[in-house]
C-alpha cells in the first residue's frame, strides 16, 4: 500500500542525516564553551567551528575532493576532533588509522582503504618512512605537530597542519549529499588474520549519536551525560570513533578535554585540573590509572567512567566505587559503531553487592537496538539469567559488512542479524551479561565454562592484580583451563593457595566443579591487543604445548 505515503512538497527541504547537521547547533548555542588539548591548547566552540572550516578549505586546496579517503595518524587531540567533522563533511572518507598495529598491518590498511592523503603526527614519521616505498595510493601528507619545527623527511609533505589552517578562510559552505555516503572507515584489531575494514555512513553516525544522547542523557541519576559535564575520552579516537562519544559531546556543546598520548600522570592531572566528569575506557587503562600514586591523591567523586571493550571486573568496580567513581559497563563492537547496551541502574534500594553486580553486567539495549540471545537454530533462549546463547543484533547504525570482503560480510550477517560472537544470558530485568566469547569458552568434557567468570574470581583475590584464562587442547577432556596470573607487587601467593581459593567458589555452587582441572602459571604481564584487550588468540598459541 502507498496511500499513506507523505506527499512531497517541491519546495520543502528534504533534511539529510549528515554529520554537518550535528556540527551546526553547539557552535551557535554554546560558542564560549571550550575544547582543551592537554596543557597546550584551549579553544572556544566558536573558534572550533572556524578551525573546522579552515581545515576544509586547506584540504580542498591540496586536492581533497568528495569520494577521496583521508587517513589520520594522531594521538587523541583537538586536531582529531576537527578531522571527525571536516573530512566527512567534504564528502570524503575519514580513515582512522590504528597506530598500535604493526608496520605491516598499517601498510595493509592504508593500501586496502586506498588512502589518498594522510595527516600524520610527527611521532609516526619514522614508521611511514619504513614502509613508504610500498605505499601505492597516497598523494601527499600533512604534518601534525604540537610545536612547529623543521623536520627532515623524504615524504611528500603538503604542509604543516597549523600553518595550513592559518592561511585558510574561516568559512566554508558544506554541500548536501546523500546521507548514505560513507563517512568513516577503520580496521579491526586483526587477532584472526589481517585487520578487517568496517565502515559507516553519515546516516548511521547521526542515528548512533542521537540514540547515544537519549540513552546517556535519560537516566535520572547514575552515569548520566549532560550539558554541564566535562568530557575526556580515554579510548583512542582511532578505535570506533572513540565509541562515538566525541560526536555526542560536540552535539551537546559540552566542554571537552583531549589528552594526547595516554600517559597516566597526564590523564590524572587533566581529570583534576579540568574537573573532568565523564570518561570511557577499557579496564586495562583504568588499571594503569589506579596503580599510579596520583590516583589516591585527587578528588574523583564527580567522575563517571563507562567501561567497555572487556568485562568490568568486580574487584575493579569495588575499588573504583570506594573512591567515589560512578563506574559502569557498556557493550558494543567495532562492527556496531559501537554502543549497543549500557548498564545504567534504575532499580531502587540496592545493597552494595547488588549495585556492584548490576554495574558489572553488560547492560540493557539502548533505543533502536533489537538485541536477541539465540541458540544455534536462531531461537531465543529464556530470559532467566542462566540460559546462554549468542548475541545477535539489528540497529540502524551497524556496519553493512567488511570492506571488499563479501564472504566475511555474509558470515557476519547470516540469518539477517549481525552475529557478535559473544555468549551471554539475559535476566528478567532485561540486563544482558556476557559470559564469554564463543571462541574463548572452555569446553571441558562437554560442559562450557566461562573464562570471564574464572578471571573475575581470580582478579578479586587481594594478591592478584590481573588474570587471563584460556582453554588448551586435552585428549581426554577436550580442553583444560590454564590461568595466567599476575601477582600484586611483592605478593608470593602459590598455585596451591589460588586453587584452594577457586575451590571455594565450586563449594558455593558458583562455578562448575570441572574447574578443578585448572592449572595456574604466574607471569609478569599478559599480552594485549592494540586496543588494550587480552589477546587470547596469542596466549593460546604461546601456551599450546603446556
Amino acid at each position: 500500500m502507498t496511500d499513506n505515503l507523505i506527499p512531497r512538497t517541491e519546495s520543502a527541504y528534504d533534511y539529510p542525516l549528515l554529520i554537518k547537521n550535528l556540527f551546526a547547533a553547539p557552535a551557535v548555542s554554546n560558542p564560549r564553551q571550550t575544547i582543551v588539548y592537554r596543557d597546550l591548547q584551549r579553544f572556544t566552540y566558536a573558534e572550533f567551528k572556524q578551525r573546522v572550516c579552515r581545515l576544509a578549505n586547506a584540504l580542498t586546496a591540496i586536492g581533497v575532493k568528495p569520494g577521496d579517503t583521508v587517513a589520520v595518524m594522531d594521538w587523541d587531540s583537538h586536531r582529531y576532533l576537527e578531522c571527525f567533522y571536516a573530512i566527512p563533511m567534504l564528502g570524503a572518507v575519514l580513515h582512522t588509522v590504528n597506530i598500535r598495529l604493526s608496520p605491516e598491518q598499517i601498510l595493509y590498511t592504508i593500501d586496502h582503504a586506498e588512502d589518498d592523503y594522510i595527516l600524520v603526527n610527527e611521532e609516526f614519521l619514522p614508521l611511514l618512512e619504513q614502509i613508504k616505498g610500498r605505499i601505492d595510493t597516497v598523494k601527499a601528507y600533512i604534518l601534525l605537530q604540537d610545536e612547529q619545527q623543521q623536520l627532515e623527511t623524504s615524504l611528500p609533505i603538503a604542509g604543516e597542519y597549523e600553518a595550513l589552517l592559518s592561511q585558510a578562510a574561516t568559512t566554508f559552505e558544506f554541500a548536501d549529499f546523500n546521507e548514505n555516503t560513507r563517512a568513516t572507515t577503520f580496521y579491526t584489531t586483526g587477532t584472526t588474520g589481517m585487520p578487517k575494514g568496517v565502515y559507516f555512513s553519515h546516516r548511521q553516525l547521526v542515528l548512533h549519536t542521537i540514540a547515544g544522547m537519549a540513552a546517556l542523557g535519560s537516566v535520572a541519576r547514575q552515569g548520566r551525560l549532560h550539558q554541564e559535564d566535562v568530557y575526556m575520552p580515554i579510548t583512542p579516537m582511532f578505535h570506533v570513533h572513540a565509541w562515538g562519544v566525541p560526536y555526542i559531546a560536540t552535539a551537546l556543546g559540552i566542554k571537552q578535554v583531549y589528552p594526547g598520548k595516554y600517559l597516566p600522570e597526564m590523564l590524572l592531572k587533566l581529570i583534576d585540573s579540568e574537573k573532568v566528569t565523564f570518561s570511557h575506557c577499557v579496564p586495562t587503562i583504568l588499571h594503569l590509572l589506579m596503580s599510579h600514586p596520583l590516583f589516591k591523591e585527587i578528588d574523583l567523586s564527580n567522575w563517571k567512567v563507562l567501561i567497555g571493550g572487556a568485562a568490568l571486573p568486580k574487584a575493579m568496580c569495588r575499588a573504583a566505587r570506594a573512591r567515589g567513581i560512578d563506574i559502569y559497563s557498556g557493550y558494543g563492537m567495532s562492527e556496531t559503531c559501537p554502543v549497543l547496551t549500557l548498564a545504567n541502574i534504575t532499580e531502587e534500594a540496592l545493597s552494595a553487592d547488588e549495585d556492584e553486580e548490576f554495574r558489572c553486567k553488560t547492560g540493557r539495549p539502548i533505543p533502536l537496538v533489537d538485541l536477541r540471545i539465540v541458540d544455534e537454530q536462531m531461537q531465543e533462549v529464556p530470559a532467566d539469567g542462566h540460559s546462554v546463547g549468542e548475541i545477535v543484533v539489528r540497529a540502524p547504525w551497524l556496519t553493512q559488512g567488511y570492506l571488499k570482503d563479501q564472504r566475511n560480510s555474509e558470515t557476519l550477517w547470516r540469518g539477517g542479524y549481525l552475529h557478535s560472537g559473544d555468549v551471554a544470558n539475559r535476566d528478567p530485568h532485561n540486563y544482558i551479561k556476557i559470559t564469554d566469547r564463543i571462541k574463548d569458552v572452555i569446553k571441558i568434557g562437554g560442559e562450557w565454562i566461562s573464562s570471564l567468570e574464572v578471571e573475575d574470581f581470580l582478579a578479586a583475590h587481594p594478591e592478584v592484580t590481573e588474570a587471563a584464562v584460556i582453554g588448551l587442547p586435552d585428549p581426554k577432556w577436550g580442553e583444560k583451563p590454564l590461568a595466567l596470573v599476575v601477582r600484586k607487587g611483592s605478593a608470593e601467593i602459590s598455585e596451591k593457595e589460588l586453587l584452594n581459593y577457586i575451590r571455594g567458589f565450586v563449594d558455593k555452587g558458583m562455578i562448575s566443579k570441572q574447574i578443578v582441572l585448572l592449572k595456574i602459571a604466574f607471569v609478569d604481564s599478559i599480552e594485549k591487543t592494540s586496543v588494550g584487550k587480552t589477546n587470547k588468540k596469542l596466549l593460546r598459541e604461546k601456551y599450546q604445548q603446556q
